[in-house]
């Protein structure tokens, strides 16, 4: 059976995976021998192998026939690889690409592809939360540089994820209640302090902004400094929790700290948050009430980037006394000095909330009694306001 030139199929050669030659060589054969079996001709088989030609329907079969398996163990359609250009958010690492491939985030924000290095969610994230491709070319190694990206992970799964930039890390929780209310809807959070989030929100490299910035003039939270910052009023401010802050200490207040006028004393040393987040904003405020200066506070320029890292540096005796959340307090078993109660809102351009297939799907999350439930239990935090939104009016 002579193997004759096919009509050009629709599928090409480079789309085929082809085992013949493997399959062969692992039975023993010699291409003569199986050219006998399969009934075609050597230079056939030949062809074949060297990914000439692909096989007919027919020739296929006798070939699986001849060696004794599946006509999909000698041929299948590979996987298209889905190669994306995007906008690098952070720094690349350096170090050679081939040997050791660096993971990304991808995600389309507006009409934009960003990229993130996974790193940049820290230690414990960077090794739980999947990667959505590896660069696999780069312009620059620095924040704004183009990058390619080979997806690992199904493109409409990407494009169906929400990224959000803030410090609460009770978003996480949102991301899995969010999976399992609805098929392929996830969420990465990128933690930052507030006016990060904003800046973010407003360069289009997250879809939402979290944040946490009492006005203690007009006794408001968020909406005074969002006014400053926005330029127009297309923005939906939804509310996430309203939370505890204060001041977090060593268990048992070994420093007997109970006031910010006691963070003064010489004996005592602050781990800092880095400026614009809501916490140094808080505790700028309260500096500033009890007219203590920046230099009077040992540890003042000891900066860390999250309320967790505020408490591990505690608990772990590398500071005393830091501004955060009480449930970070509860979680590393510190103890808790409340300050204030401080509303968290997320914030979203009304565009993303049209355009994007699964941004709603938060937003259902958050006042679902599930969700509620569940972060009323890590403590501090405060749902009755969940959900409610809040206008903006810019100008």
């Amino acid at each position: 059976m002579a193997m004759k030139n096919p009509k050009k199929p629709t599928e090409t050669i480079e789309q085929f995976s082809n085992h013949l030659k493997t399959l062969r060589t692992q039975k023993g054969f010699s291409q003569e021998e199986l050219a006998v079996r399969a009934g075609i001709t050597r230079q056939a088989v030949s062809a074949i192998e060297s990914n000439l030609y692909l096989p007919t329907i027919g020739v296929a079969l006798h070939l699986a026939s001849a060696l004794a398996c599946r006509v999909e163990e000698l041929f299948n359609l590979r996987a298209a690889e889905d190669i994306v250009e995007g906008k690098l958010i952070g720094y690349l690492p350096q170090h050679d690409m081939m040997a050791s491939p660096i993971r990304v985030k991808v995600s389309t924000v507006g009409s934009k592809m960003v990229v993130r290095p996974i790193t940049g969610l820290g230690e414990v994230l960077s090794f739980t939360v999947p990667a959505d491709g590896y660069v696999v070319e780069t312009y620059g190694q620095t924040s704004g540089a183009t990058v390619r990206v080979k997806l690992s992970r199904d493109r409409q799964a990407i494009d169906q994820t929400i990224s959000v930039a803030g410090c609460d890390p009770a978003i996480f929780l949102a991301g899995e209640h969010m999976r399992r209310r609805k098929d392929q809807t996830s969420l990465v959070g990128w933690t930052m302090g507030s006016m990060a989030a904003l800046r973010a929100l407003q360069q289009g490299e997250v879809h939402v902004a979290g944040l946490h910035l009492f006005d203690p003039v007009s006794g408001e939270s968020n909406l005074p400094f969002l006014r400053r910052a926005l330029k127009s009023s297309n923005y939906e401010v939804v509310t996430f929790a309203t939370w505890e802050e204060g001041l977090l200490v060593r268990v048992g207040n070994p420093k007997s700290i109970r006031t910010i006028e006691d963070i003064v004393h010489p004996d005592v040393t602050l781990v800092n948050r880095e400026e614009g987040a809501g916490a140094r904003l808080l505790l700028d405020q309260r500096l500033r009430a009890a007219g203590i200066k920046h230099h009077q506070v040992k540890g003042y320029d000891t900066i860390v980037a999250s309320h967790f890292d505020i408490a591990r540096a505690i608990a772990g005796h590398q500071a005393d006394v830091g501004i955060g959340i009480r449930s970070a307090a509860q979680l590393f078993g510190l103890d808790f000095v409340p300050l204030q109660a401080a509303r968290y809102d997320l914030v979203v351009p009304k565009a993303y909330l049209k355009s994007h297939p699964t941004l709603a799907h938060l937003f259902e999350t958050l006042v679902s009694r599930p969700f509620r439930n569940e972060i009323e239990a890590l403590g501090g935090y405060d749902t009755s306001e969940t959900g409610k939104l809040h206008a903006l009016r810019v100008g």
